[in-house]
């Protein structure tokens, strides 16, 4: 049983790491989570150029063209195909709020309690996610040490990012999860419940088997069923704080010089 006052710990294992390593494809680049706070905070279409105008340390092309890039992935609708239409957030993109209320609280708890704005906090911690494979990675990591060469570079990063560590000094010694990887769970948990509207569009939605054997982390049996009613209890409760997510304007984040974003790429940066 969990422990009472205890949030509920998810199986890293039980997740589908293709699927979450396709939604964080489409929520992690760079200023996503920025330019969806923005228009939430508006709660109407908005033009790039408002949308830049809240974003001083971004440039009014960038934004243009990352609205355009969540628009193609369902995040952001416009009214009608005019050209300089406004933008608003679709349901999908507002239902990313318990999402980011998960990242969060996973950053908070196990990467850095240094106050900074929301919307920093979650793109630092996405950052650090959604490369492509990082995801599959974490998975075999989980259940085992993982061999340097069996994704080096990939393993290289991720023990930069504080989610891997080598269990001894010598060549060749393997990586384990640390304890901020660990707790990746329920946010890969979150992000797989919020992608199944992606999935189901996409017509990638097939069931997958119930897993058979019961995997036990820190005393909690958990199968896949077990994993889906707690995703979901999780997701009731996040749903109370998505206001909160999205109820405060961003703050101008001063670790980013505006030269520096002014000549930023659009691409998904997988």
């Amino acid at each position: 049983m969990a422990t009472p006052g205890l949030p509920p710990t998810f199986s890293i294992a039980s997740i589908d790491a293709q699927r979450v390593d396709e939604a964080l494809a489409r929520i992690g680049p760079k200023w996503t989570t920025w330019a969806a706070m923005t228009l939430a905070q508006v709660k109407g279409p908005v033009r790039v150029r408002d949308v830049a105008a809240q974003l001083p340390f971004v440039s009014e092309q960038f934004v243009g063209k990352r609205l355009a890039t969540m628009h193609a992935d369902g995040l952001v609708i416009r009214d009608d195909d005019r050209q300089g239409a406004p933008y608003r957030l679709s349901a999908l993109g507002t239902s990313l709020a318990p999402v980011l209320r998960t990242v969060s609280d996973w950053s908070r708890t196990h990467l850095s309690q240094v106050p900074m704005a929301e919307a920093e906090r979650v793109e630092d911690a996405l950052r650090r996610l959604h490369l492509r494979h990082s995801t599959a990675v974490i998975h075999i990591a989980e259940s085992a040490g993982l061999d340097y060469g069996l994704a080096r570079q990939r393993l290289v990063r991720l023990q930069a990012d504080g989610l891997v560590t080598r269990t001894g000094s010598r060549h060749g010694d393997p990586y384990v999860l640390t304890d901020a990887g660990q707790a990746l769970g329920a946010v890969y948990a979150s992000v797989e419940h919020w992608s199944q509207p992606f999935a189901l569009r996409d017509g990638t939605a097939a069931p997958r088997p119930t897993a058979a054997a019961t995997r036990t982390h820190v005393g909690i049996p958990l199968g896949a069923g077990a994993d889906s009613a707690r995703t979901a209890a999780a997701l009731r409760r996040s749903a109370a704080a998505s206001n909160v997510m999205f109820s405060h304007a961003p703050q101008p984040e001063p670790r980013v010089p505006a030269a520096v974003t002014a000549q930023s790429a659009p691409g998904r940066g997988r």
